[in-house]
This record gives C-alpha cells, sequence and structure tokens, in this order.
C-alpha cells in the first residue's frame, strides 16, 4: 500500500484560523482552500518540519507549534489504495505577524470557522478532516467538499475523477461492554454528504469484550452503508487501536478478532472510497448512546419476560 506523511497546522489569530488557496491553476471562481501543509524532509523531527513549512511557506519563524493529534485514513488513487498520516500541530501566531507567500499560494484568510465567510469554500480532503475532527462537528454547510487532489491521483474506468471518501456519508460507530468481557452492545449512526442524519440503530451482542464489540460496530457500519447503497464512506470511531488497525498501522494479533476483521475488509471492497478517522468520545456520542440502549433494552426485556413468568 502506498503511504503518504504530512504534517498539518491549525494556525489561530485569536478565534480566527489560517486557510491558504492553493496555485492549481484552478479558475476563481472554484478555488481549493487547505491548511498549512508539508512533507517530512529525511532526518526531521515533525515538529522541525511543521516550523520550516510555516518559514518557506509562509515566511515567518515560529517556535510554539503545538502537537495536537494524528490523522489517519485510507483513499483511492487510480486501482491502489494511499494510506495517509496527517501529524496535526497547532500555532497562535499574533496580530501584528505580517505572512508572505511563496509561489505555491495565491492568497490568505483568517477566517472562524463554522462562520458564514467560510461558506462555500472548497477545502482539500485532508484539511476538511482536521478541522472536522479537531474543531468540532461536522459542518456540510461550512466546508463544501472538492474532488479529490491527492498526488498522483487518476481517472476511473469511465474517465470520472475517483472523489475522496469526504465527499460521501460519514458512519459513527461503536461497541460497549459493561465488564469487559460481559454484556454488550453495538451502536451506529449514519449522516449524508449534506450532514442530515440517514440512520441510526443498536444492538446487543451478547457476552464480549469491549475490543470485540467495537469491531463488531464497525461490521454493522459496513453492512448498513451497503444496504443504503453508499459508496464512499468515512467510518468514524473513538477506539484508536481499531482505526490504527483499519488502516494497516498496525497488525492484528487477538484470534478473536481475525475472522471479524477479515468479513469487514471483504465488506470493504464494495465501496468505492473508504476512510477510516479516530474522534475523541466526545464525537462519537451518538453511535455510544446506541450501543448502550442496545444493551439496556435487552435487560429490559429480559426482566419483563421474568416478570411475566413470574406472574
Amino acid at each position: 500500500m502506498k503511504q503518504r506523511i504530512r504534517v498539518v497546522n491549525i494556525v489561530r489569530r485569536g478565534d480566527d484560523i489560517l486557510l491558504l488557496k492553493r496555485n492549481l491553476g484552478r479558475i476563481e471562481s472554484e478555488p481549493v482552500w487547505e491548511l498549512p501543509t508539508g512533507k517530512i524532509a529525511f532526518g526531521e523531527q515533525p515538529e522541525e518540519a511543521m516550523s520550516r513549512v510555516m518559514n518557506e511557506n509562509l515566511g515567518v519563524t515560529v517556535s510554539n507549534v503545538t502537537l495536537k493529534d494524528v490523522i489517519t485514513f485510507t483513499a483511492l488513487t487510480g486501482a491502489s489504495r494511499l494510506y495517509n498520516l496527517y501529524i496535526v500541530f497547532e500555532t497562535i501566531l499574533d496580530e501584528d505577524v505580517k505572512l508572505t507567500l511563496d509561489e505555491r499560494y495565491t492568497q490568505y484568510k483568517f477566517l472562524k470557522y463554522n462562520s458564514d465567510s467560510i461558506s462555500g469554500m472548497k477545502l482539500n480532503e485532508a484539511s476538511q478532516s482536521v478541522l472536522e475532527i479537531e474543531l468540532g462537528a461536522v459542518n456540510r454547510n461550512s466546508l463544501v467538499e472538492a474532488v479529490e487532489t491527492l498526488e498522483g491521483a487518476e481517472s476511473g474506468a469511465a474517465g470520472v475523477p475517483y472523489r475522496s471518501a469526504a465527499n460521501g456519508a460519514t458512519i459513527y460507530t461503536d461497541g460497549s461492554s459493561r465488564g469487559n468481557p460481559g454484556p454488550s452492545g453495538i451502536g451506529y449512526f449514519i449522516i449524508d454528504q449534506n450532514g442530515n442524519e440517514v440512520k441510526r440503530g443498536g444492538e446487543f451482542i451478547g457476552f464480549a469484550t469491549s475490543r470485540v464489540a467495537e469491531y463488531y460496530g464497525l461490521k454493522e457500519g459496513c453492512e448498513q452503508a451497503i444496504a443504503l447503497g453508499l459508496k464512499s464512506v468515512r467510518f468514524v470511531s473513538d477506539n484508536l487501536m481499531m482505526v490504527n488497525q483499519m488502516n494497516g498501522v498496525y497488525r492484528i494479533k487477538n484470534k478473536d478478532l481475525l475472522p471479524l476483521y477479515n468479513d469487514i475488509r471483504n465488506l470493504l471492497k464494495q465501496f468505492d472510497a473508504v476512510a477510516f478517522i479516530h474522534v475523541t468520545r466526545d464525537y462519537n456520542k451518538e453511535a455510544d448512546e446506541q450501543a448502550n440502549l442496545a444493551i439496556d433494552r435487552h435487560f429490559d426485556e429480559t426482566e419483563t419476560i421474568i416478570s411475566g413468568d413470574e406472574k
């Protein structure tokens, strides 16, 4: 699998964030915007790479880059898959700092996230994913998806460019185990590309560990997406280990998980583009709620049956 590693920076000035207009030769009415992003040179530490990118691309010297997160996802490029790992930093700029753009950018703006000012701006896949994860819930009205601009991207069999998974639905999944192992449930919450709820639900799966429950939740999310006819999807989970395993960062050594993992990989073949994204639990509340409701329903139904027998 091809791999791409990048550093990306959320640059703040007060309550505003910095967006850069990429010089890609696109028409003025359809610019592509992004966060400051760059490669890691041989021998560099990620922090050093981010400081260098800020200096080379924006003409500023910064020493206060703060590591925030690591985001991984997989996307199609031609007939192959591209594994992406983005190391996310944050930098605070003073009001009097002046930016000098190099030739790769034509314009910059400091804007409030989720503001009307961002409405209609097209962001590349990576910048959009970073903003959605780090700055709050998905805002599809503000962030209008663009056709994927991955390096080396090719056209599909019909000559239509592959679109990134960011252009499709988002499926939040979760698994809950009370006891680990213990009574377990799974949940999912699906929204379309415009941020509208499509479906939510959950199911009691019996006695399991939390890790097995997480994988059952992801499998159910895949099956629900297939049943809905979705072809480009982003799976979102608060379980970092599972996300990294699905992205190929870590291998699965637990024999109990291998059959589930293989079932999921086979299901993924039915999609055109797939991404796996990790978020904190705060951003996965709906799926978590569905998983716990499924456990509660099971015990409520069991108590009802027992009460009925006693009568």
